[in-house]
């Protein structure tokens, strides 16, 4: 029985992942890393910014200081806001699926953006009320595709009421995002807002996105 859903953030509430790769592109390149759309989209999709960027330092043989990571993150992180203020587009029919999904489903997010970037997205959409928790980068020693940031939003849940692990389901686009939600042992819905349906495999459902869709077909 579903009594939670927790949604990821970038490509489930807000089609941003272009932003993000523009980000990171550049901030690489300021570098000297060469980083092409594909490299993102199979390398980067879905990691949070600090494996990322350890990631893109080791394929490209270069050393990455604790102190050279963490001003790349906050460099990332100044640049997606940039962009992201010029334009800011919504998943389709997200926010009315929210709001019906409030009705019938206890809801968080669990997002390895960083809080300021995850705020903005809240606060732009008015969502903010319908989520009882949030848990971003910030809140979790691990990103995905480690389960921490499901285990522990499903945990803060259970503070006001129990829920068990098998009674969330998690909505992701991304394949470590996938791999998250199966490691904690819940079910997970797909949106095809980043891949192909293909890659997909293994998720409870696929939609491209929320149009046409109710929050009771995950009953």
């Amino acid at each position: 029985m579903t009594e939670a859903l927790l949604f990821d953030c970038n490509g489930v509430i807000v089609d941003d992942e272009e932003q993000h790769r523009q980000a990171m592109t550049v901030v690489l390149a300021a570098e000297g890393i060469a980083l092409t759309r594909r490299e993102y989209y199979a390398h980067h999709l879905g990691f949070d910014d600090r494996t990322s960027f350890v990631e893109a330092f080791h394929r490209a043989n270069r050393t990455l200081t604790p102190e050279l990571l963490e001003r790349l993150v906050a460099a990332k992180s100044h640049a997606y806001l940039d962009l992201i203020s010029h334009s800011f587009t919504l998943v389709p029919g997200v926010v009315e699926f929210v709001r019906r999904a409030a009705a019938r489903f206890r809801l968080a997010m669990v997002s390895g953006a960083p809080r300021q970037e995850v705020d903005l997205v809240l606060d732009g959409t008015g969502l903010r009320a319908h989520f009882e928790m949030i848990v971003t980068s910030e809140d979790v020693a691990l990103g995905k595709p480690d389960p921490a940031g499901y285990l522990a939003a499903c945990a803060a849940l259970a503070v006001q009421r129990p829920l068990a692990a098998r009674d969330c389901l998690v909505i992701e686009d991304s394949l470590p995002g996938l791999e998250a939600a199966r490691v904690a042992g819940m079910r997970c819905a797909m949106l095809t807002t980043s891949l192909n349906s293909r890659l997909l495999r293994g998720a409870h459902l696929v939609w491209a996105s929320f149009e046409g869709h109710d929050p009771a077909e995950f009953l």
